[in-house]
């Protein structure tokens, strides 16, 4: 039986985009909007595949057939026994191959105008990379400059609240973008899905407007910024928040609450700084953790490591930093930022 087969430029064609990977490879990473009906499970492909190298292809052929035959007789029980006969879905597995295409003959047979994906996921992934590599160029973008505390995400999110563009790349990468920036109770997306929901943001943005983002260096967290945006970035305006410290350590040790009511892990993660301060600063520091006095923790954190490196990351990256609008920021309510996003 022929399979019809669809590109990327048809998916709004479709009724519904179905993903029939396992859920561990559609958990990285899938085409927006997409269902995850998978025709082996997780356990089933780890199966298949051992199989394959350790007996014959053939063999792992027949169990495969078996176990896709019974997982997508279960996906027509349930989640497509209502559709209509008018249902147009779009199959795709990994480069478009036997597991789309058995899912996609049997949906035919059964009477649906079923099309597989030309090239599976392996095709959109590079799509994606393609696009983010020429996309951010488009863009004006003016970036939020300010050391740690400061209050660039605060002001970000006010500038969105106020009808700004923003791109919040913090926000998309589930991270502060620091030594201590993990989010407490969310893990860090894939590489891929990051990438994913970053293109989604800037396909949504209007080129004709600015676009204001948080100055960020390459890596957020163990996710990477691509090139095209990063460069982007450092070409472009900037706006300089001025924060005086005792406003800084206040958002600071409001923001980072979950680390003061662990001090075992802020002292195990603050480790991650022994190779450039030494370990008896270190002790310094845990003494200082173990007594609750975090005021005094984060005041000597700024100013020893966070300051410098954000000093010498910046002067070197961003271009126009020297010629940036300076913003005086000694209030970082929501109203005094809002008024201030009012202003820009």
């Amino acid at each position: 039986m022929l399979i019809k087969t669809a590109n990327l430029t048809q998916l709004d064609e479709f009724d519904e985009i179905i993903d029939v990977r396992t859920p561990v490879e559609f958990a990285e990473d899938h085409i927006p909007d997409a269902i995850n009906c998978p025709v082996l499970s997780n356990e089933e492909r780890i199966t298949v595949g051992t199989i394959y190298k350790q007996v014959s292809p053939f063999e792992a052929r027949k169990v495969g057939a078996a176990l896709v035959a019974k997982n997508i007789a279960e996906h027509l029980q349930t989640r497509f026994i209502t559709h209509p006969k008018s249902w147009r879905p779009l199959i795709y597995c990994w480069r478009g191959g036997q597991r789309s295409g058995a899912m996609s003959i049997i949906l035919n047979q059964v009477g649906w105008a079923a099309h597989k994906l030309e090239g599976g996921y392996k095709t959109y992934r590079h799509d994606v990379l393609e696009k983010l590599a020429v996309l951010p160029k488009n863009f004006k973008f003016l970036v939020i400059c300010g050391p740690t505390g400061s209050g660039k995400s605060r002001l970000l999110h006010a500038l969105e609240e106020s009808g700004r563009q923003i791109i919040d790349l913090e926000d998309l990468a589930q991270h502060r973008g620091s030594l201590l920036g993990n989010l407490p109770d969310h893990a860090q997306p894939s590489q891929k899905l990051f990438d994913t929901r970053l293109l989604l943001v800037l396909q949504k943005l209007d080129m004709s407007r600015p676009v204001y983002v948080e100055a960020e260096s390459n890596k957020i967290g163990r996710i990477g910024v691509h090139d095209a945006l990063v460069s982007s970035m450092h070409k472009s305006e900037c706006l300089l928040i001025e924060t005086p410290d005792n406003v800084r350590i206040a958002g600071l040790l409001e923001d980072y609450q979950h680390y003061l009511q662990a001090p075992d892990m802020l002292i195990d993660q603050l480790q991650g700084l022994n190779r450039y301060h030494g370990a008896k600063l270190l002790e310094h520091w845990a003494e200082l953790i173990q007594r609750g006095d975090f005021t005094t923790l984060v005041g000597e954190l700024l100013k020893v490591h966070y300051d410098p490196s954000y000093l010498r990351a910046t002067a070197k990256h961003f271009l126009l930093r020297e010629k940036a609008k300076r913003i005086p920021l000694d209030d970082l309510s929501n109203n005094a930022l809002l008024k201030i996003a009012a202003s820009l």
